[in-house]
């Protein structure tokens, strides 16, 4: 039973780990002034099925403040996502983006 319980926290951690570096990348490449961002807080990973494609795309279209207009995203799987919330400071603001990714943390899917 511990050898199971500790492999299961083992990959959650890898995976969380793995999505909190995506989406440091994904900041790092898309916002439009990317070093004027600190003290970056990640909440745990979660996972959602609740995301329609229609909401998708306005995610898309819409983006965030700060953030450059015509971002590349990976292709939108079919069934759960992966959302991972990251908190920072931006030029004096706090402010808080959720990342939607596949289920691998492989491509960011959308943000709000």
């Amino acid at each position: 039973m511990c050898i199971l319980t500790s492999g299961l926290l083992f990959a959650s951690c890898g995976q969380q780990y793995k999505a909190e570096q995506k989406v440091k990348a994904f900041v790092e490449e898309n916002m439009e002034v990317a070093d004027e961002i600190s003290g970056r807080d990640f909440a745990d990973i979660g996972t959602t099925r609740h995301i329609s494609d229609s909401l998708i795309e306005m995610m898309r279209r819409r983006g965030a403040p700060g953030f450059k207009k015509d971002i590349s995203y990976g292709q939108i799987p079919t069934g759960d996502l992966l959302y991972l919330r990251m908190k920072y400071v931006f030029k004096g603001d706090t402010l808080q983006n959720t990342f939607y990714m596949d289920q691998e943390a492989q491509e960011i899917i959308a943000f709000k």
